[in-house]
Order: structure tokens, then sequence, then C-alpha cells
């Protein structure tokens, strides 16, 4: 084992990797899910966002889907030449657009609800339902930590 001059953590025991290593262990069978649809992930996320929060403007997706807004943008055109979804400019404000899941959409997330309950229950079997409340409590904490004061 070589000496590491600039103390940064094994890669074995960095966050940034740990977390990379974990998304890929869970997203593993929900990818193999989509993958049965054509659907990706990033749009499985908008849809799953929309449906479960209603009519919402393009930023909000983007913060609660964990995307970029312009990354979304060329999502929602993707969508909603798919017919997954539809977009309307706000009355209120011109400059926003409302994005609404449409009945396809929904399908879509019906037709996969009962799969993806199936793989969210092993995982929190086999994980431990404790371990799995204790660590999404622990992420949302992190997630919520103001960590660019810390540099």
């Amino acid at each position: 084992m070589t000496q590491n001059p600039s103390r940064l953590a094994q890669t074995a025991r960095s966050l940034p990797i740990a977390l990379l290593r974990a998304r890929e262990t869970v997203m593993g069978p929900y990818r193999a899910m989509l993958s049965e649809s054509g659907i990706s992930e990033q749009k499985w996320r908008v849809l799953r966002v929309v449906s479960e929060k209603g009519p919402m403007e393009q930023t909000a997706i983007a913060t609660a889907a964990c995307l970029m807004l312009p990354s979304l943008t060329r999502i929602l055109t993707a969508m909603e030449k798919d017919g997954l979804l539809s977009r309307a400019i706000d009355a209120s404000d011109r400059r926003k657009s409302i994005v609404t899941i449409s009945a396809g959409g929904q399908k879509l997330i019906d037709d996969h609800a009962a799969r993806s309950a199936e793989i969210t229950a092993r995982l929190r079997t086999q994980f431990g339902a404790q371990k799995m409340t204790l660590l999404l409590d622990l992420l949302e904490e992190l997630t919520e930590a103001d960590l660019m004061t810390v540099v």
C-alpha cells in the first residue's frame, strides 16, 4: 500500500465513490424494469415526480427529479412527443411552463407500480427496514447540509 501524501480517503472509504457504488447497486433492478418499457431513469423520475405532486413548473421538477434544467427541457420535449406528458404556459406567469402527466404517462407509472414496489420491498428486506429508514434519514440530512460553506 502506498502512502497518500494528500491525505485523501482511500477510494474504498470515499463518500462520493461509496454513494456511486450504492446508487449502481440500488438502480440495477429498476433499470432492468425500465428497459422493458424503453424508458430512461430520467424520464421515470420525471413521471414519478409529476404523478406524485400533480401539475408543476419545470424548475420544481428539475429540483425534485435531480436533473439539470437544460437536460430536463430536452427530456420534456421528448416525453411530450411520446405522449407521456403535456406542457402549457402558466396563466399567471407567461415565462413559466406547467407540466402535467398524460393518461399514457400515468399508465406507464401504473404498469410498473407493482414491480417497482416489489424491488423496493426486496431491498428493504435484504438491507433491513430499520437500516433502510436510518439510511434514508441520514441521506436526507446530508442533502440538507450546507456543504458549500465547508470549502
